[in-house]
């Protein structure tokens, strides 16, 4: 069976290449200098359950292909689900009459042909489950269920979602470049809620791979849910001090998702960046290396090559906390002068190298502060740096945890908190593009009671 779903996957790659094909091919013949297209499409299975009752079973489908014009420097682009090749000719005339409207841009049009990945390698990405409704019903009910009978102070369930899905990816061009690959991922999730007297407190878990045996078994995952709202019942507020802070792993890669925004090409060019003119200087302190590895087999942020083509490299993104790269699609790489640095779409796979053992051996080097479990709101501004969040986690002195903690805010800015990085651990959130482990940085402004 798993033959057959890998033989359809490829023969529907092949399908959409053909209309990327055609689309390309009529856009030159209507006069564009240029072009590109690109699809992306999904389908699967999503089941939520809510204490056991199944509430939702869907089955999804859907994707579409988007095509760029470049008539001279002018630039058109729309986009259809429908490949049919009347309604590809209908899309790229579109795309050519809107490209007569807009402004003509110098750094308009495709990526360099000498940065394009014309042979790229299979990163085995693909990983197709046949996995029933029935399935998984039967794995959201069992995560549901291991994180009710945990404890009796678990009183309800926000309910458990499962998902499995497949797709593609094309992508093509008029210097000769057409490309594309499939791809999985599967996940399970549960939330619950605790209570104890007057309190009530809520948690979730949940796990992520591109295949089946990647994911951790739904008792562990209700199990890690009702350990995690357990632990945070009884919290309390702190007075408001200025203490060191530990970001625990999962919450950490928010740090580095700011700077993945700082360092991005389009707030560089428009000078919307609190690392403005960084390149080769130390941002971060000297015990800070991030690694970015594109090509890590089966990696949730692995890829042959960016939106446009350009082939992903090795790099080395921060090296003792001095910035090494930019983050550069080819339109800000020519208005910056440099050249495109293969992440237009994102990031890939960064490893942040780890000083500590562990939370524990982070949390031993800090002595006493606050450990941030979660954070809420949006208060960070990319322009200045300045950093302020609301938060929840755990008071911790002499290195243990001693009481949860709720309802505060932590502030900051980004610039002084990358280089008052104290220490990382070696406890390695690996689900999403940036792997790292909790980080320490020296002080921050709590505000409590």
């Amino acid at each position: 069976m798993k033959s057959e779903q890998q033989s359809a996957i490829f023969t529907q790659i092949d399908e959409v290449k053909q209309a990327v094909s055609e689309a390309l091919s009529h856009a030159t013949k209507l006069g564009a200098t240029a072009a590109e297209a690109a699809m992306s499409s999904t389908s699967g299975l999503s089941v939520s359950t809510r204490m056991g009752e199944v509430e939702t079973i869907e089955f999804n489908q859907d994707g579409g292909l988007g095509i760029s014009v470049y008539v001279g420097n002018h630039k058109g682009s729309a986009s259809t689900a429908d490949l049919s090749p009347k309604a590809l000719r209908s899309v790229v005339e579109k795309a050519i009459d809107i490209a007569k409207f807009t402004s003509d841009d110098p750094c308009n049009g495709v990526a360099d042909k000498a940065l394009l990945e014309m042979s790229p390698p299979d990163l085995d990405l693909y990983h197709p489950w046949e996995v029933t409704p029935e399935q998984g019903v039967e794995l959201c009910i069992e995560a549901e269920k291991a994180a009710l009978e945990f404890d009796e102070r678990i009183v309800n369930s926000d309910g458990a979602s499962f998902s499995s899905h497949e797709g593609l990816r094309v992508y093509g061009n008029t210097h000769g470049f057409l490309a594309g690959f499939p791809r999985t991922r599967h996940s399970l999730s549960t939330m619950v809620i605790g209570q104890d007297g007057e309190q009530m407190q809520r948690d979730h878990a949940y796990t992520l791979s591109r295949e089946q045996s990647g994911l951790k078994s739904a008792y562990s995952v209700g199990l890690e849910a009702a350990e995690s709202t357990i632990s945070r019942l009884n919290s309390r507020k702190i007075a408001t001090m200025k203490t060191p802070v530990v970001f625990r792993a999962d919450v950490a890669n928010s740090l580095f998702g700011h700077l993945v925004s700082a360092i991005g090409g389009g707030a560089l060019y428009r000078k919307s960046s609190f690392l403005l003119d960084s390149l080769g200087k130390q941002i971060f302190s000297d015990k800070v290396n991030v690694s970015e590895r594109p090509h890590l087999l089966k990696g949730l942020a692995s890829s042959p090559f960016d939106s446009e083509g350009v082939k992903t490299l090795d790099r080395e993104i921060i090296h003792g906390g001095e910035l090494q790269t930019y983050l550069l699609a080819s339109y800000a790489a020519r208005k910056m002068g440099m050249t495109a640095t293969g992440h237009a779409g994102g990031i890939h796979n960064w490893l942040v190298q780890q000083t500590h053992d562990d939370l524990k051996a982070v949390l031993s080097e800090m002595g006493t502060g606050l450990l941030v479990t979660e954070l809420m709101g949006q208060g960070v501004n990319t322009v200045t740096g300045d950093y302020s969040r609301g938060a929840a986690g755990f008071w911790v002195e002499q290195g243990e945890i001693q009481y949860p903690v709720s309802e505060i805010t932590i502030a900051g800015n980004l610039k002084e908190m990358f280089m008052n990085v104290q220490a990382i651990g070696g406890d390695i959130e690996a689900r999403g593009s940036v792997q790292t482990g909790s980080i320490l940085i020296e002080s921050m402004q709590i505000a409590g009671e």
